[in-house]
């Protein structure tokens, strides 16, 4: 296993693992806030509290703020796992995307440009945008939180649209991913975890918490509460090749993230709190409804734009099918690859055989014909006519065994 394959699948482990951790603590710790009850034999800090039954037994949970030096010996926090979420998605970032000459960041038929620039304008985009958004609401979001909202809305779909006119389309969206996920790490680390330490310091010393870094954090922790859905649809986008190569990828990915935070929201709204629930008509169907709408985005906007190719009137031979795959893709699709991106085939697919390249025909149709994302950033130089070529051969049934010449002709 080489170096980078290592890397690879030891990262995407460990950030899908430490995902679950911090995306399992967030939803828990939202539905917690939005089921707790309240009652007047509760003491007057008490914020509420709540039973619950799990693993052969109950759990008693009341959030409750502290007396002046009233500080239990032991205290847990809920910190590193977003930290090793963030970590261990901008290493495997850096290995998929910066490594190997950005050969996956860059895309030529998407915009021509040096791959140094084309990483430096990556990370510089992630510290900008850091910065204007914890700006904007240190300043308008203190004062109108719905105006700088909308302010945030509009730039993040902004941000879409630029790295799809500059990134391929798997990078414009794992840029867009790296992107809320370092803003989602900074609301912890700048602003959730000081408000926490505050709130600590501030029992301890017998003084009252300052409100502002209360509201400041409660602000930003809904903030990760919206992403949440969208990012993930994200971390599992480079699957969705008709999405990420369409030529309104920006767009899809747009549609996908109003109805990933719809759903959210309808979800979030459920609990009314005290152990009340709205009516299943006044957020499941609402629910359905923004998952469907993304959903119908995908579908339609993918087609679109439906790539064509030109259309080959002769049978094709599947001697000239083979010479197109081994020019094409199996420089990649191979036991041994020869382009050093990749040293070792993608997905385990090999087409060196007549019966690999059979048993793949619909994939080949699909990527090289349909999607037409195939061969990656046609870093081989596929041509339409080749495209309609495989799609000839695979509409007359993908044989791999040549009919033999009709002699009425």
């Amino acid at each position: 296993m080489h170096l980078n394959e290592l890397l690879d699948v030891i990262l995407r482990w460990a950030h899908l693992i430490a995902g679950i951790m911090w995306v399992g603590n967030s939803m828990l710790f939202n539905w917690l806030d939005r089921n707790l009850e309240k009652s007047a034999e509760l003491s007057r800090l008490s914020q509420g509290k709540i039973f619950m039954v799990h693993s052969g037994a109950f759990y008693d949970v009341e959030k409750k703020l502290l007396e002046p030096g009233e500080m239990p010996a032991m205290m847990h926090w809920f910190k590193w796992q977003n930290f090793s979420t963030w970590a261990t998605g901008i290493s495997l970032f850096i290995v998929v995307y910066y490594m190997n000459g950005a050969g996956v960041l860059v895309d030529p038929s998407v915009h021509d440009v040096d791959k140094g620039v084309a990483i430096t304008l990556s990370i510089s985009a992630l510290v900008t945008g850091w910065i204007i958004y914890d700006a904007l609401w240190r300043t308008i979001g203190e004062s109108n939180p719905r105006l700088a909202t909308v302010i945030s809305v509009v730039m993040l779909f902004g941000s879409i649209f630029a790295f799809s006119q500059f990134f391929s389309g798997r990078a414009a969206y794992m840029q867009t991913g790296v992107l809320i996920g370092t803003l989602m790490t900074g609301n912890v680390w700048f602003c959730i975890v000081p408000s926490q330490h505050e709130l600590i310091n501030a029992t301890k010393a017998g003084r009252p918490q300052d409100p502002t870094l209360s509201i400041r954090a409660k602000h930003r922790s809904i903030h990760n509460n919206y992403l949440t859905f969208p990012l993930l649809f994200i971390m599992v986008s480079s699957h969705f090749g008709s999405a990420t190569s369409s030529k309104y990828n920006w767009l899809i990915l747009i549609l996908v993230m109003i109805g990933g935070a719809g759903v959210r929201h309808f979800m979030n709204i459920r609990y009314r709190g005290g152990g009340k629930e709205l009516p299943a008509s006044a957020w499941l169907f609402p629910a359905v409804g923004m998952g469907a709408f993304a959903i119908a985005g995908l579908m339609i906007v993918t087609r679109i734009d439906r790539a064509t190719v030109p259309e080959i009137e002769k049978p094709v031979s599947f001697s000239r099918v083979q010479e197109i795959v081994a020019n094409r893709c199996v420089t990649c699709h191979s036991a041994r690859p020869s382009d050093t991106m990749f040293p070792a085939p993608p997905v385990g697919v090999m087409l060196d055989s007549p019966q690999q390249i059979k048993m793949m025909a619909t994939r080949i149709h699909v990527r090289a014909v349909e999607q037409q994302n195939m061969p990656f950033n046609n870093r081989t130089g596929m041509t339409a006519e080749e495209r309609g070529e495989l799609h000839r051969w695979f509409i007359d049934g993908a044989k791999i065994v040549d009919s033999p010449p009709d002699p009425s002709r």
